[in-house]
């Protein structure tokens, strides 16, 4: 087991948390918990054993959701996804836990603005929400956030708002997505050494709290304030990336 103080098991309970949250009820607060994870574990480490919380999380939202995916959208997506993935596989065999802490709070900034973009041009980017162009950029930011980071929540949601999609097959569409990538990046993840065994460990411990994370939104979802909730998530992601810039 890694050798971490109660301050940091506790700060790694509370992304936890909020990892099954996000999958349940709030889109885009995973933000929070990557912040977190960066700043406790090492930077590399942190991505593969956030990714397995995460793939615990989706088989909530999947199972919530599944029988409302948009499949031709996921379809059209996925070769700009592998692509982005791939790209990211590359970029972590070469970097070092700086290189990634600080890629990793740069690309939190980034989706922060890409969802206040999104916040306030939402409404009139519908149109390229189907185009191809669209979907091989967002795809492949996507693909390379997520593998990098497991950070592509805010772009996907920018790509799924602007093509109109209602609710439950935004909904549906996100969790099938995420599940799928997900799960496709555990042997890339496995063969450049960020999934390890330490990491194992600390999920086995907080897997717990993502159960109950996931739980707790399903039965918020109806009941947060939802703006005021995702005004806080970004100040918080923009600490935590700041945090990691400087750190």
């Amino acid at each position: 087991m890694p050798d971490l103080t109660w301050w940091a098991w506790v700060a790694l309970g509370a992304a936890s948390l909020i990892v099954g949250l996000s999958k349940t009820a709030v889109p885009g607060a995973g933000t929070v918990a990557v912040a977190i994870f960066a700043a406790v574990l090492p930077a590399r480490q942190s991505t593969g054993t956030l990714l397995l919380l995460l793939i615990v999380a989706d088989i909530f939202a999947v199972t919530m959701y599944r029988r409302h995916a948009n499949w031709r959208a996921l379809l059209r997506l996925m070769p700009a996804v592998v692509v982005g993935v791939l790209l990211g596989v590359v970029f972590l065999a070469f970097a070092d836990d700086v290189w990634v802490k600080r890629v990793i709070g740069v690309i939190l900034l980034a989706v922060i603005a890409i969802t206040l973009v999104r916040r306030r041009l939402g409404a009139t980017a519908g149109g390229e929400g189907s185009h191809r162009v669209a979907s091989a950029t967002y795809g492949t930011l996507g693909g390379f956030t997520t593998m990098v980071a497991n950070a592509a929540g805010p772009v996907m949601s920018m790509y799924f708002l602007a093509a109109r999609f209602p609710v439950k097959e935004f909904l549906g569409t996100a969790a099938w997505f995420f599940a799928i990538v997900n799960i496709f990046k555990v042997p890339f993840s496995v063969g450049i050494g960020i999934i390890t065994a330490p990491g194992l460990l600390v999920d086995a411990v907080l897997v717990p709290l993502v159960v109950i994370g996931a739980f707790a939104g399903r039965w918020l979802a109806s009941r947060l304030d939802q703006s005021v909730f995702e005004k806080l998530v970004i100040v918080f992601t923009v600490v935590g990336a700041v945090y990691l810039l400087v750190s």
